[in-house]
């Protein structure tokens, strides 16, 4: 790799204090076993204040770790005597005497709004906590309140003025891929804060490190200066007709700044035929790939540079800084690297920026795929010649509510893709909800035959096929929930998980949430859960629930005592129980009137939702809102399609049963290997469902699309993340 060498610039700081402010220097202080804050300060001549400035990680009366490196700023008059100081032994035991306070040049008024801690206030107006009690005494016997007025003292700020680093002390640091800020300050002995004060150029917004940015940093203890990087330069012929603009598309070098490389430029009026000019070479790592910084896109066919940097959402020179093989034109095939911070017209999958596409408008109708369903039909538990008994057992066993449905939806799309002409061979067995029945299916038949497998939906039936499947590289896909680990990556598990669907919700909330009360009803099996929406909403308030063998009790006077008023109040109900929700919901409901709004949440709709026990009623008056794996259909094409074949509105297992189907025979049509097409298609969606399937490891194929829902006048509503 081609080294460059770069100047170093020291860092400009500012500062804002009450006196005269002369060039400020820093050095380090490596911590020794049993050394004090107040002795270093000491030996320093600075205040203790002064150093947790600049160290905001320590805490004053706090043990200093052994090793640390702390950065101490100097006086430039006492650096010298401070130098003496560290070869020779301090004789006075002189008490360092605190520096006067600075005394307001005003004041300002500050209401106290709700939530609000001493501590955000000192932060927001750059004082102490302490300064804010002084000038509001009621502070050092009462807490803050809600709607109290503060006297705010106001100090004079002084213009910022450059401090300079001792450049003997520090070195220079390049970042790599897999630093983040932590381990550099972690590998150094500093901390976080010290890395900001010793760079000032980074963000304090975010933590973002550029790969192969430089940073300035405290020698370690016995290291010597790291080799130098050199730049180098090419030679370049400028041809006749050569203009700025080319050699900028070129190169990726400005008008000026191949001036400033090149004076003859100016001296002879312009770019001239034959001119020779010096142009610095870019520095270019051909190593891993950087999946963590980068996104990647590959060329299409008939792409151009300007549809392309319209596309991306990137500048062309910023293109070909990044990919430097561009100066030799633009190639189908080629893969591009990206900033991760970019946001064009694309869907980012696994790091590969996708191309937007209509599986409708990219089958092709020579592939023809094998499918097989593998669900319990249980016909050897149905009498089908009895009609009556046939839909009894139906109508009792989820098992077959699942299959029947998920088919009825499957032939549906079956159908329609017929119509497509796409071409799809389909074979259905019943493996009766028995993994020795499922065995005895797979030793009889030859998976390696099979684009894909949809089923079993019993955790040991699935698992049983997934590992015979895998042998022959053959995708299996889980229609419903699944419990079991597989073990196998050839698994596509085409329901988004709880902890999914869950984390969909929490972070929908966080980011509507505003002045809100929060509240959170959990039992004794949803702690976990409970611990996880405190995480995100610290504030939120836990109802105690007594639990006593199945019954549980909630004191109404204590729950109707931690609503308010004066904002909306968000309920969170975390159980399965159907009774606590019945009767949660219905206090809640009685609670929710003109003067005290109440919305109730749940990050889980469980089966205990579905209770006949709990009121529709109640759940619209409280605007219920919860995290779901499909939305709700209206009468479209699919719906008439189902009725007309069936006689029957589709339920939900029948809409997952289109959905499903027609998205994997979809995918199979555009190329017929769920896997490869997997890593290019990004999120499908159709009916009720959407699916985009993420690799984890060798854990499987995850989908993670899933809808926030909520019930809005007696009926159920999609909620969109922009509303």
């Amino acid at each position: 790799m081609k080294l460059i060498l770069k100047n170093i610039f020291f860092a400009v700081l500012f500062v804002f204090i009450s006196n005269t402010i002369s060039a400020q220097k820093f050095t380090t202080h490596a911590v020794k076993r049993g050394e004090s804050l107040e002795a270093i300060a000491k030996q320093y001549k600075v205040s203790q204040e002064d150093i947790l400035t600049y160290n905001k990680e320590l805490k004053k009366n706090k043990p200093l770790i052994k090793s640390t490196i702390l950065v101490i700023p100097l006086d430039p008059q006492k650096v010298q005597e401070i130098v003496k100081t560290k070869t020779k032994p301090r004789t006075t035991t002189k008490k360092e005497e605190s520096p006067a306070q600075e005394q307001p040049i005003g004041f300002t008024s500050y209401k106290v709004s709700k939530k609000e801690t001493l501590y955000g206030i000192a932060k927001r107006f750059h004082i102490t906590e302490e300064l804010i009690k002084k000038y509001n005494p009621a502070l050092y016997s009462s807490p803050l309140k809600k709607k109290m007025v503060l006297r705010i003292p106001k100090y004079k700020r002084v213009k910022p003025t450059e401090i300079e680093i001792n450049e003997d002390d520090f070195e220079t640091y390049l970042v790599s891929a897999k630093d983040t800020r932590w381990s550099i300050a972690h590998k150094y002995g500093i901390t976080i804060d010290s890395l900001l004060v010793l760079n000032p150029r980074l963000s304090k917004n975010n933590t973002h490190l550029s790969e192969g940015s430089e940073l300035k940093l405290p020698k370690i203890a016995g290291s010597s200066l790291g080799e130098q990087q050199v730049q180098l330069y090419t030679s370049y012929t400028v041809p006749a007709g050569q203009t700025f603009y080319s050699l900028e598309k070129k190169f990726g070098y400005t008008s000026k700044e191949l001036t400033d490389l090149n004076p003859e430029i100016k001296e002879r009026g312009g770019l001239k035929e034959g001119m020779i000019l010096r142009i610095p070479e870019k520095k270019v790592n051909t190593g891993i790939v950087n999946t963590d910084n980068f996104n990647f896109y590959v060329v299409k066919p008939k792409q151009t540079e300007f549809s392309l940097t319209r596309k991306l959402g990137v500048s062309y020179r910023e293109l070909l800084s990044l990919n430097p093989d561009l100066k030799d034109g633009l190639k189908a095939g080629m893969v591009l690297k990206l900033p991760k911070n970019k946001t064009g017209d694309f869907e980012v999958k696994n790091s590969l920026v996708l191309d937007k596409m209509n599986l409708l408008d990219s089958i092709a109708v020579g592939n023809t795929s094998k499918i097989l369903f593998l669900l319990p039909f249980r016909l050897d538990k149905v009498d089908v010649s009895n009609k009556q008994d046939a839909i009894k057992k139906i109508s009792s066993r989820n098992d077959l509510k699942y299959s029947l449905g998920l088919y009825s939806g499957a032939l549906v799309a079956l159908d329609s893709l017929k119509k497509l002409g796409v071409t799809v061979e389909v074979k259905t067995l019943d493996n009766q909800l028995d993994l020795q029945k499922t065995k005895d299916i797979l030793n009889a038949e030859n998976l390696g035959d099979y684009s894909a497998v949809i089923g079993p939906i019993d955790g040991a039936s699935l698992k049983e096929v997934c590992s015979q499947a895998n042998r022959r590289n053959v995708p299996v896909v889980a229609p419903f929930p699944v419990k079991n680990n597989m073990g196998h990556n050839n698994v596509f598990f085409s329901y988004p998980s709880d902890e999914i669907q869950r984390e969909r919700m929490l972070t929908y909330l966080e980011s509507k949430v505003e002045d809100e009360n929060i509240i959170i009803i959990a039992d004794g099996d949803n702690k976990p859960i409970e611990g996880k929406i405190v995480a995100r909403f610290p504030e939120a308030k836990i109802v105690e629930i007594k639990e006593e063998k199945k019954n549980v009790a909630i004191n109404i006077e204590k729950l109707t005592a931690l609503f308010s008023q004066e904002t909306v109040n968000w309920v969170f109900v975390e159980t399965a129980n159907p009774k606590l929700i019945s009767s949660v919901s219905s206090i809640l409901n009685s609670i929710n009137t003109k003067d005290v709004i109440v919305k109730m949440f749940t990050t889980n709709r469980n089966k205990g939702f579905e209770n006949d026990v709990i009121s529709n009623v109640h759940l619209s008056n409280l605007n219920f809102t919860y995290p779901s794996a499909y939305k709700e259909v209206s009468n479209n094409s699919f719906v008439k399609q189902y009725r007309k074949r069936f006689g029957d509105t589709p339920d939900k297992y029948a809409v997952r049963g289109f959905d499903l189907t027609y998205d994997i025979l979809l995918k199979l049509a555009y190329k017929n290997d769920l896997f490869a097409v997997s890593k290019v298609i990004g999120s499908t969606e159709y009916n009720g469902n959407g699916f985009n399937y993420i690799k984890k490891g060798n854990q499987g194929y995850y989908n993670n699309v899933s809808y926030i829902m909520s019930y809005d006048d007696m009926r159920i509503k999609q909620i969109k993340e922009e509303e």
